[in-house]
C-alpha cells in the first residue's frame, strides 16, 4: 500500500505525547515505561536511545538509516531473536505487515530489519500490537513520540491505513 502525496500532512501528526528532544531523557522516559512493559521501538536512533539508557525494546524497528542516511546498526550486548522484510519509502507492504504480526509472537527481544524504510510500520505495529503496548518513534527534528496502544488508536491508525492506495 503507497501513501499518496495528498495525504502526507495528516502521517505528520504525532500519535501520542511528543517529548521534546531536549527533554526526552531516562527519567522523562522511565514516567511511561512503568506500567507498559511491552516496548516497542520504531526507528534506529530511538532505538539505540533506549538501549543507552539499559531499557530494551521488546520489538526493535530499523531500516539502518536516520533521516534517510545510512548510518551504524543500532548496537546491543543483548541477543535477540532477528526478522527481516522488505519495505520501500512511503509504502506498507503485506510482507511487513506478516513480519510484523510475526515478532509479536517471537521471543523477545526481536529485532526487525528493514529493507527500505521503516517509519510508516509505526500504522501497522499500532494495529496489532498487545492491548496496553508502548510505541516509540521519533517525530524528525522535534523529539520522541511515545503511544500507548489503545482501542482507539487501533482504530485511528486503521483509519490511516485505509486511506493508503
Amino acid at each position: 500500500m503507497k501513501l499518496p502525496d495528498s495525504l502526507r500532512d495528516r502521517f505528520k501528526n504525532p500519535l501520542g505525547i511528543l517529548i521534546p528532544e531536549s527533554e526526552a531523557n531516562k527519567s522523562n522516559i522511565q514516567k511511561y515505561l512503568s506500567k507498559n512493559p511491552y516496548l516497542i521501538t520504531v526507528g534506529d536512533r530511538t532505538t539505540e536511545k533506549m538501549i543507552e539508557f539499559g531499557i530494551i525494546p521488546s520489538l526493535q524497528i530499523i531500516d539502518n538509516q536516520e533521516k534517510r542516511v545510512k548510518r551504524e546498526h543500532a548496537k546491543s550486548n543483548h541477543r535477540f531473536t532477528e526478522l527481516a522484510c522488505d519495505n520501500p519509502a512511503s509504502e506498507i507492504t503485506p510482507q511487513s505487515i506478516d513480519m510484523i504480526k510475526k515478532a509479536f509472537t517471537s521471543q523477545t527481544p526481536v529485532r526487525l530489519t528493514v529493507l527500505g524504510e521503516e517509519d510508516l510500520l509505526v500504522i501497522p505495529v499500532c494495529i496489532h500490537a498487545p492491548e496496553n503496548s508502548l510505541v516509540m518513534y521519533g517525530q524528525p527534528n522535534e523529539g520522541l513520540v511515545i503511544v500507548n496502544v489503545t482501542p482507539e488508536i487501533r482504530n485511528k491508525t486503521q483509519r490511516l491505513l485505509d486511506l493508503m492506495e
